[in-house]
């Protein structure tokens, strides 16, 4: 299916002058809180420890986000919550810029940026529902590639580009402070552009999108009647063991990766600069990941979920092996990292195809897009717990024993795709008649 041309819709709905920069916008503030935050804190000396239980604290806002999403719909439109969140995130990241030099940069920091990631949550709900307030049903489909391609170029840009600008700017500045301070403000700048550019010029104005009518006595009651439904499905242990479980590996590896890529090999990693960082894991993995992710979803529509299942599950937890390699072998080569990061990205890419879907399927029904939203939540924790011990694991193992950890740890995850029970069609696209 193509995108609908500009001609197909209302002049004061031109998709494609707001999705593309609502779903980059929507990516980066996600990027920033969990992946920058862990290469500022390593190049500023945190320890692993510190590093991987604090920054995986900053998931929680993403797991108890459907916890206050019926403000979003009771509370103003979704228009103005995309404005107000945008605005606030951008005066967040220009104040993580002004509190790094301090002389507690990291308590000040942390508590920025989880204001940073709590409007991101709202920004989230927000944009989601306006997507579908904005757009017609026939149109949703269509444009839903556009707004993943964007969302993931957020990634690329924010662990790519600007890792690799906060190293060029330190071998400038000699400060590793200061670059990172500059690396914030830029985005900071970025984010209230884009903030204006919606606010006043793209985002349309669908008469759809008005205060719910819900009462606030009579929100209470139904709110817990659909979570109460969400935990009445069939094999709810099942599901809740494999939402929590499936990234049990990776929600630990992905913490220590960066670390690993920066520490010294005196220190059991690989001794890459933050330039190189920016290369090989911002740029090449995440553009293997994006790959992996477009193949996983093609599988599944020529497939199936069910036939496809077992083939993405090892897809998303074998190529872990890389990063025992590299800790085994040391490589040098940065084209040789470059090439094992891509395929163990890629794998991930795939793997993580078939979570996805499977959420959808659990979602299906009465309440579909809050019980997908309950979904995410959980999804969400079983990254935070793990991710929140990883580090202190990390510095009592060292790398090597960790990522031969990471990989007993994919276990639990097998175990529980054995447990699952999917319609032998789910997924698969209809042929044409």
């Amino acid at each position: 299916m193509t995108a609908p041309r500009p001609h197909d819709l209302p002049r004061s709905n031109q998709p494609w002058l707001w999705i593309p920069s609502l779903y980059f916008a929507q990516g980066l503030p996600y990027v920033v809180v969990m992946t920058l935050s862990v290469v500022m804190y390593k190049n500023l000396g945190f320890s692993n420890t510190d590093i991987a239980l604090y920054t995986s604290w900053l998931y929680l806002p993403w797991v108890i986000k459907p916890l206050w999403s019926p403000l979003v719909e009771l509370l103003g439109t979704k228009r103005r919550w995309i404005g107000a969140m945008q605005f606030l995130i951008g005066a967040a990241l220009a104040g993580v810029a002004l509190t790094i030099p301090g002389e507690r940069a990291l308590q000040m920091t942390l508590a920025l940026f989880w204001l940073m990631a709590f409007a991101s949550a709202s920004h989230d709900i927000a944009a989601d529902g306006f997507y579908m307030l904005a757009l017609p049903q026939r149109s949703q489909a269509a444009f839903v590639g556009v707004r993943s391609t964007f969302y993931r170029l957020a990634n690329i840009g924010g662990q790519g580009g600007l890792v690799y600008l906060a190293g060029e700017l330190q071998e400038r500045t000699g400060s590793m402070v200061t670059a990172w301070s500059w690396v914030f403000g830029a985005v900071a700048v970025v984010f209230g552009l884009l903030a204006l550019w919606h606010s006043l010029f793209s985002l349309p104005r669908p008469a759809s999108d008005r205060p719910s009518g819900v009462q606030p006595a009579q929100l209470l009651p139904e709110f817990v009647r659909v979570f109460a439904l969400f935990f009445q499905k069939p094999g709810i242990a099942v599901i809740l063991g494999f939402l929590l479980l499936y990234r049990f590996p990776e929600a630990q590896l992905l913490k220590l990766a960066t670390p690993f890529l920066l520490d010294p090999p005196t220190a059991g990693g690989l001794g890459l600069s933050t330039k190189q960082v920016g290369i090989a894991y911002g740029t090449v993995g995440l553009t293997a990941l994006t790959l992996g992710g477009l193949v996983g979803g093609w599988v599944i529509s020529r497939v199936g979920l069910k036939r496809a299942l077992w083939p993405l599950v090892l897809a998303m937890h074998v190529p872990n092996i890389a990063f025992l390699a590299m800790a085994l072998w040391m490589p040098a080569n940065l084209w040789l990292i470059s090439g094992a990061l891509a395929v163990e990205q890629f794998g991930y890419g795939l793997g993580f195809t078939a979570y996805l879907m499977y959420m959808i399927l659990v979602a299906e029904g009465e309440h579909k897009t809050a019980h997908y939203a309950i979904c995410t939540g959980f999804m969400a924790l079983g990254m935070m717990l793990p991710g929140m011990w990883s580090g202190w694991l990390q510095d009592q193992l060292g790398y090597t024993a960790f990522f031969v950890w990471v990989l007993v740890a994919t276990l639990p995850s097998f175990a529980m795709a054995a447990l699952l029970k999917i319609p032998a069609d789910f997924g698969r696209k209809a042929e044409a008649p």
